[in-house]
């Protein structure tokens, strides 16, 4: 065997222990991620830095309140996550599809069903997300009930 030979089979073998070694980092990752999300409340811990958005401008962005409605979702409370940011509630059944998609793809080449999205839709969500953050922004009654925990104040 020649150096070459040796060299590509070298290569070739440690190409699927990178890539398992990323992939067991990632899911270490986001396993740690959403147990200090169950474990810490990002409203009083401290932990979770403030939305930068918000801190720079005192608007709210259409992300405002997701880590919070996302702990409160861990932690089974529904009303209380929908009324931290009610467009993460909506978006995050997808977003933990998609990804779970791509990751079971990459681990173990199994492909969940991937439904075609046409552009008209992808467009309609962006919009979607704009105007949300917009609306929370609004001073004015129905609209001030989007900002992040304005539901909880009724």
């Amino acid at each position: 065997m020649d150096a070459r030979t040796m060299d590509t089979r070298t290569a070739d073998w440690l190409i699927p222990m990178r890539t398992n070694r990323l992939l067991v980092t990632m899911f270490a990752a986001v396993a740690g991620s959403i147990a200090m999300l169950w474990l810490f409340d990002p409203a009083t811990s401290g932990l979770f830095p403030p939305c930068p958005v918000h801190y720079l401008t005192g608007w709210y962005c259409p992300g405002c309140g997701s880590l919070r409605a996302i702990h409160r979702l861990l932690h089974g409370e529904l009303r209380e996550a929908w009324a931290m940011n009610p467009l993460t509630v909506v978006l995050l059944p997808f977003l933990t599809y998609g990804l779970a998609s791509a990751a079971l793809f990459e681990v173990g080449g199994i492909q969940l069903p991937q439904p075609l999205i046409r552009a008209g839709w992808i467009h309609l969500l962006c919009a979607v997300i704009l105007l949300f953050g917009i609306a929370r922004n609004l001073p004015v009654h129905p609209f001030d009930l989007l900002a992040p925990g304005a539901l909880l104040r009724l």
